[in-house]
């Protein structure tokens, strides 16, 4: 099949597809026209691809598991290296949950910020103002007044 179908079948984007090519994670022929053109195994991998990158992997973290791209999602899971695998989604979700809790102090560091300067112009009491950007405390929610 040509591009155009595999972009269709899989809902990625002739952009997308080449991309992947590039990196290692599809293979193409060329007609004698130089057209490129995919097999039949491409669509899972297309689709594979796109659910793995979905769920938070990289390119790279994807590249691991390389040889298990062809079957279909629900076979890919139980993979014959799924030691691997594991090993590399426990190695993304350590990525995921460091960006989580920088995420959670820079939330806190605003609130404090918040409640600094509505304290300053006289808005309410800093404990108050806390409660209220932390959303907790006589059941309103941040920027809302009780």
């Amino acid at each position: 099949m040509q591009i155009g179908e595999l972009s269709e079948r899989t809902g990625a984007s002739r952009r997308s597809i080449r991309y992947y090519e590039q990196k290692g994670l599809l293979r193409s022929h060329r007609t004698a026209k130089g057209w490129r053109e995919y097999d039949e195994e491409a669509v899972n991998r297309v689709l594979n691809v796109r659910e793995l990158l979905a769920s938070g992997l990289t390119v790279e973290d994807i590249l691991r598991v390389e040889p298990c791209l062809s079957m279909e999602m629900a076979d890919f899971m139980s993979c014959s290296d799924a030691d691997h695998a594991i090993s590399m989604y426990e190695e993304r979700l350590a990525v995921i949950d460091e960006k989580a809790a920088l995420l959670r102090r820079h939330r806190e560091e605003l609130v404090r910020r918040i409640a600094l300067l509505r304290t300053r112009s006289g808005a309410d009491g800093f404990e108050e103002v806390l409660r209220r950007a932390r959303g907790t405390g006589r059941g309103t929610g941040p920027g809302q007044r009780a």
